[in-house]
């Protein structure tokens, strides 16, 4: 029977299978009883004999009940489910009085070995450890494989034995590196697969092309056959009018043969009928161009939310709606796919797209510069398929070499910095991305908040997990120009050789700009160009290298070889304004023919548009976007070279100790959700972090005797529910000596402050040090951040910090703490001696493992944290909690984002 006190868990959740297949998870609930009972029916004499230990179990009414009716703590069973019917299902049931359960699951015969016993096995063990489970027990038959080759793969490591004719399985419910990985390995190959069933068709449906040219769906079918699409084409209109030489059909379910993939150009109201269309002829996935969706309003995401939910539910996938297509230029697929776009060269760089009309403008760009692409995707409203799942698929994916996103929005942003930091080291990612909203900004309510709430901090999370961000599209082509036809240089070094004095210099300052430094030229180098330059008394063979106004290809070739073979020197930019005693075209041939070397070239012909000389020189109009996308590159490639952060860990955090004091406050319920000063300070004790000694106080003569047991000197702060900002209401006072000061300070403090004054804050007084600020902070874009910089009442104003997404690794709370502009005042300014930088490094990991183990802390505030050579103290914090989203599991789980009512950008 069902617990009475057990809460219940209501979540839904999808994922995806092995090959990409969608599938449906819940909990199981006692309206399940009928499709448990059909589930069983169609299970195989063998898959129930491993299952149960005999034949065909028949299904008593009180089984039934019994297998439908759990507590959600102590029995717990998930469900899998494809077309609104079972196909697996996993279930643990407590081993009473222990913190150990016995597990079993059962797949439908259909669906062994598509990894749904795998899924089904995350989420329950996530369901365990929600629930205070430490080890599953599992009894199976020797013959039972499958069953066993789960349990390894899963990353729980079970320990066997054999008894009696069974083998004994126990495993722990560790959340371990091992489980972890194995997790998003499967996660990254079900995705990668799933987003492959659309963009490698074998034959296609265009649902909407009709017989008239000019129309979304004619055109699209026009496209798919010039272009030579490798697979069949198959138009879908009403009266069967053929297209493009193409038969057509009335319907799709008319079309002989399998059909994989299905872009829809039919009225929104019409879509949802489709689907069920399209399902049952064994489609993979859907890719809606038509509008009228989330972007029209409200009535148009509810049809949005039903299109997906639908599809989902028949196990397919939807790129789009309110999208211009995709593309993939593979000649084994050769899918041009779009009514928006012409056909791309062939070349290594993808691009995905929310706005359709900016994927059109970088495509027409790329080609007019020689940019080739790989692929195309146009996602539109985003509503299922997102960059996150694009970029599972482009990292294996060999003829993609450059990815580059333009995106308003995240769907998972955790998930999304760790693909870009895993894929970037194999392959660059650009991005344009928009700044944050207004919005955001007013619902920041502590200093760390509002000082994360602004465009910089995007910029510093992108270059946290090495995506190269660019501001305009035109930035976007220039790296991408770079990073996909050059190599990546070693280091920040660039010399800069020309014709002309001017650009030269104008060049060296844009290197300035963009983080490059100009390379000193050794003595070998100078002499061998004096050497070249012979008659050209002139010039100057120190960087720049001044060629003179009369330079020809040979003395260009010469230079260009002569430079790059420098060892200081990483890369070059080589510069010609045109002249009329040299040809433009020969220099630029002389350019493109010069010596090849693993250091990268960019090439300045004054007044030419962005394009590509020869096969890889990169090719500008002036040196400013060619030194910028040059310093992107070095950037980016300091960033990969830098080893891969392992995961942070303190032995000494008490994750179990924080949880409990944010639960207690959320039961009291916390005032706007801030939790007292006690509970602060359990908070913080919990994670290791300093905190000043301080004692709550109801009124004078207790702060006096607080004092006391302090010492003097101490710091008196005022307390209540509604205070946040202490200093800002002349809630603070420092330095007090005796009980007469602090007396004294405390009446004047009640007549500031007022009734909000319910108490006050007895502090032992810190020691002298540079004020810094720590905190997190919730984003609703990047999700858990932790700030940090320079602190005190003049934060806000300096707003002199660095964020990170959380966790963070040691090595990147090393690069936040020494990357901002006032460091010189923690490494010691003027003679003074250095904080413990080690300490500040030290509370960014802890802060990062707190914002990652207990989600309902919403914003921390640690302002100010005094750094000294002694050490560091927070003396000030606040804290705000609130109740997460409950019901599905979250830790370590594959699962798809819910459909998103997001409208795609104009």
């Amino acid at each position: 029977m069902l617990n009475p006190a057990a809460a219940p868990v209501d979540w839904t959740l999808d994922a995806l299978l092995h090959d990409g297949t969608v599938v449906r998870l819940r909990p199981i609930s006692p309206d399940d009883a009928d499709r448990l009972e059909a589930f069983h029916t169609t299970l195989s004499g063998d898959t129930t004999r491993l299952r149960f230990f005999a034949p065909h179990p028949h299904l008593s009414a009180r089984e039934i009940e019994r297998f439908t009716n759990v507590d959600h703590h102590d029995r717990e069973a998930v469900v899998a489910l494809l077309d609104d019917a079972f196909i697996g299902i996993a279930r643990y049931d407590r081993e009473p009085g222990t913190s150990g359960a016995e597990v079993a699951f059962v797949v439908a015969d259909a669906w062994q070995g598509t990894g749904v016993g795998s899924l089904l096995l995350e989420h329950l063990a996530a369901r365990g450890r929600t629930e205070g489970l430490e080890h599953f027990v599992a009894d199976t038959l020797p013959e039972n494989r499958r069953m066993m080759q789960v349990f390894r793969d899963s990353g729980l490591s079970p320990v066997s034995s054999f008894e009696q004719g069974v083998v004994h399985l126990e495993m722990s419910l560790d959340l371990s590196g091992a489980v972890v990985e194995r997790i998003e390995s499967r996660e990254h190959a079900a995705e990668s697969r799933s987003i492959g069933r659309l963009l490698r068709p074998s034959s296609i449906a265009v649902i909407g092309a009709g017989g008239r040219p000019g129309t979304v769906g004619h055109e699209i079918v026009r496209s798919l056959v010039d272009g030579g699409f490798t697979g069949a084409v198959h138009p879908v209109n009403p009266k069967a009018n053929p297209v493009a030489g193409q038969p057509a059909y009335p319907s799709i379910s008319d079309i002989p043969g399998d059909v994989d993939l299905a872009i829809v150009a039919i009225p929104s109201v019409a879509v949802p009928d489709i689907v069920a269309e399209c399902a049952a002829k064994g489609v993979h996935g859907l890719v809606v161009v038509s509008g009228g969706f989330a972007e029209v309003g409200a009535e148009g995401a509810d049809r949005q939310r039903a299109l997906v939910t639908a599809a989902r539910r028949h196990g397919m996938r939807v790129i789009g709606p309110n999208c211009v297509g995709v593309i993939n230029t593979d000649p084994a697929v050769s899918m041009y796919a779009s009514f928006g776009a012409g056909r791309p060269p062939r070349g290594g760089v993808a691009l995905a797209s929310q706005s359709g009309a900016v994927g059109i403008s970088v495509l027409e760009a790329a080609a007019r510069s020689g940019l080739g692409m790989s692929a195309f995707v146009s996602l539109g409203n985003k509503a299922d398929v997102s960059g996150n799942d694009l970029l599972q698929y482009w990292e294996d994916d060999d003829g993609t070499d450059v990815v580059l996103l333009y995106l308003e929005s995240f769907g998972n942003p955790a998930k999304f910095a760790r693909l870009a930091r895993r894929i970037g080291r194999r392959k660059p990612i650009l991005a344009v991305k928009s700044g944050r909203t207004a919005a955001g900004r007013r619902a920041a309510t502590s200093h760390t908040a509002a000082m994360a709430a602004d465009d910089v901090v995007v910029d510093a999370l992108l270059h946290h997990c090495g995506v190269v961000r660019a501001d305009t599209i035109d930035q976007l082509l220039d790296s991408a120009l770079v990073l996909a036809h050059q190599p990546l240089p070693a280091g920040a070094r660039v010399a800069i050789i020309g014709n002309s004095g001017g650009p030269g210099i104008m060049a060296a300052d844009a290197c300035a700009a963009a983080g490059l430094e100009l390379a000193t030229l050794g003595a070998t180098t100078q002499q061998r160009l004096r050497e070249q330059m012979g008659s050209a008394t002139s010039a100057s063979v120190v960087n720049p290298v001044d060629l003179l106004g009369d330079a020809d290809p040979d003395r260009y070739t010469a230079a260009i070889t002569t430079v790059m073979s420098d060892p200081d020197v990483d890369g070059a930019v080589v510069i010609h304004a045109p002249t009329l005693v040299a040809d433009p075209a020969a220099i630029a041939a002389a350019i493109a023919a010069a010596p090849s070397s693993a250091k990268p070239v960019v090439a300045v012909l004054v007044g030419r548009d962005r394009s590509l000389l020869g096969p890889s020189v990169p090719v500008f109009g002036s040196v400013e976007p060619a030194v910028a996308a040059l310093g992107n590159a070095a950037e980016y490639a300091a960033w990969r070279a830098r080893p891969a952060a392992p995961e942070p860990d303190r032995d000494d955090v008490r994750p179990a100790v924080a949880r409990h004091v944010v639960h207690d406050a959320l039961e009291r319920g916390a005032p706007d959700g801030w939790l007292d000063p006690v509970e602060i300070e359990k908070l913080l004790a919990a994670y290791g972090i300093p905190f000043a000694a301080t004692e709550l106080v109801a009124d004078v003569d207790a702060a006096r005797r607080a004092a006391e047991g302090l010492g003097y000197p101490v710091v008196l702060k005022a307390s209540g529910e509604t205070i946040v900002h202490k200093s800002e209401i002349g809630g603070v006072a420092l330095g007090l000596r005796s009980a007469d000061e602090l007396a004294h300070a405390w009446h004047a403090m009640t007549e500031r402050v007022g009734e909000s004054m319910t108490g006050g804050l007895v502090q032992a007084m810190a020691r002298p040090g540079v004020e810094t600020i720590a905190g997190i902070f919730r984003d609703p874009t990047f999700g858990p951040l932790v700030l940090f910089g320079l602190g005190g009442t003049a934060a806000e104003l300096l707003r002199d910090r660095t964020v990170r997404i959380a966790p963070v690794a040691d090595v990147d709370a090393a690069e936040a703490v020494r990357s901002l502009r006032g460091t010189p005042l923690l490494t010691g300014f003027r003679g003074s001696e250095p904080v413990d930088l080690a300490a500040l490094e030290d509370l960014v990991v802890r802060l990062g493992l707190l914002a990652r183990d207990v989600p309902e802390v919403a914003e921390l505030d640690l302002n100010p944290v005094v750094a000294s050579p002694a050490g560091i103290i927070a003396v000030d914090a606040r804290v705000r909690v609130t109740r997460p989203a409950t019901g599905a599991p979250s830790d370590a789980t594959r699962q798809m984002p819910p459909p998103r009512p997001t409208p795609a950008p104009p």
